[in-house]
């Protein structure tokens, strides 16, 4: 009980106002262990692919965040009469509802979506590159995604929405230009350059304009993810969680059935390391061996993991705590302050708090 007590006021700040079940915190304890970013970018709310959000969230146990540059503000609206700012405000919260669902996080830039446009220079006279570009190089060194993916394809300006296209061509800018000291220096006063390890496209067949254009197209740069797969833990297919997240987006009439079983996500390589199989992570140190001294807490989570008590998830307070002061001596660093936040979340919950 002393223990429960001395780091109540540790935790706070990251009290839950909604009851988790057991299993859900055992899936927060399982993802305490795996050190690894990505980012997922595009131009509107529901431009994301949610199959992959949910995948890397729930299945890779990434910690996985979608940057939408507009608010989706120019759209349109079918189920009230909000337009422009009002809709925008809307398709926000669409957003930040579909997060909360696949397990991803949300981030905007100041990118004002003002309809449709054919070409990404179009996009440009309204938008402020320079403004836009910089907020995405800030995001990615703020966040330091380990890879990135576009929704959209940077090479074929005028073939889509110009504000797509102009969506991956900053980001493929920006993946050059984060880990630069030169670039936007005045971010460095608070942030360091960092390097994502691979940049994809996230392509579909209908890229290619039918499925057998798809199939004869050169797959060498490609790999493909299984998103079908169905959670034991949290009692759901992934697929499923990706529908629920994807029908959030009431206004615009979007929502999608679940592809449960065989479901393939294709990533097409376009800048970073190469790969030899289909672990976009490949090569990338994703474990507690990212902080010095950190092989002793996975093997503490490891253990947990093994005896977690899910009847009685206060029992489980005790090494969670020792595992917090473990990680405390740690070396200062993004993962450690990260993983602090994280674990104080997962003791609130395991404490039950409803403040």
């Amino acid at each position: 009980m002393k223990l429960k007590v001395l780091f109540l006021g540790l935790i706070l700040f990251s009290f839950t106002s909604k009851a988790q079940s057991s299993s859900s915190i055992y899936k927060q304890l399982e993802a305490f262990n795996f050190l690894g970013n990505v980012l997922y970018i595009a131009a509107h709310p529901d431009d994301e692919n949610t199959k992959l959000i949910a995948h890397f969230a729930n299945k890779q146990l990434a910690r996985t965040a979608y940057l939408s540059l507009t608010r989706g503000d120019g759209g349109q609206n079918l189920i009230g009469t909000e337009l422009e700012e009002s809709l925008g405000v809307l398709r926000t919260q669409e957003l930040l509802a579909a997060r909360k669902i696949d397990g991803g996080n949300q981030f905007f830039s100041t990118a004002k979506d003002f309809g449709y446009s054919k070409h990404p220079n179009e996009a440009f006279t309204i938008w402020d590159k320079e403004a836009i570009l910089t907020q995405v190089v800030h995001r990615i060194r703020s966040f330091r995604p380990d890879i990135i993916i576009n929704r959209f394809d940077h090479l074929t300006p005028g073939t889509t929405h110009g504000q797509h296209t102009a969506s991956a061509m900053l980001s493929f800018e920006a993946f050059r230009l984060a880990n630069k000291t030169d670039a936007f220096p005045q971010q460095l006063q608070k942030l360091k350059p960092w390097k994502p390890h691979r940049l994809f496209h996230n392509v579909s067949w209908w890229y290619y304009g039918s499925r057998s254009n798809f199939e004869k197209s050169d797959k060498s740069n490609m790999i493909e993810i299984s998103s079908g797969s169905f959670d034991p833990v949290l009692g759901e297919a992934v697929p499923v969680i990706a529908a629920k997240s994807r029908s959030q987006h009431k206004s615009q009439g979007f929502g999608s059935s679940p592809e449960v079983g065989k479901a393939t996500e294709y990533l097409n390589r376009i800048a970073g390391a190469a790969l030899d199989g289909n672990n976009p992570f490949e090569g990338i140190d994703i474990s507690w061996n990212r902080l010095k001294g950190g092989d002793q807490i996975k093997t503490l989570i490891d253990n947990l993991l093994t005896d977690f008590n899910f009847k009685i998830p206060e029992e489980n307070i005790p090494d969670l705590i020792n595992i917090y002061k473990k990680i405390e001596k740690l070396e200062n660093g993004y993962w450690k302050n990260l993983k602090l936040n994280e674990l104080k979340s997962i003791i609130s919950l395991c404490l039950g708090l409803n403040i």
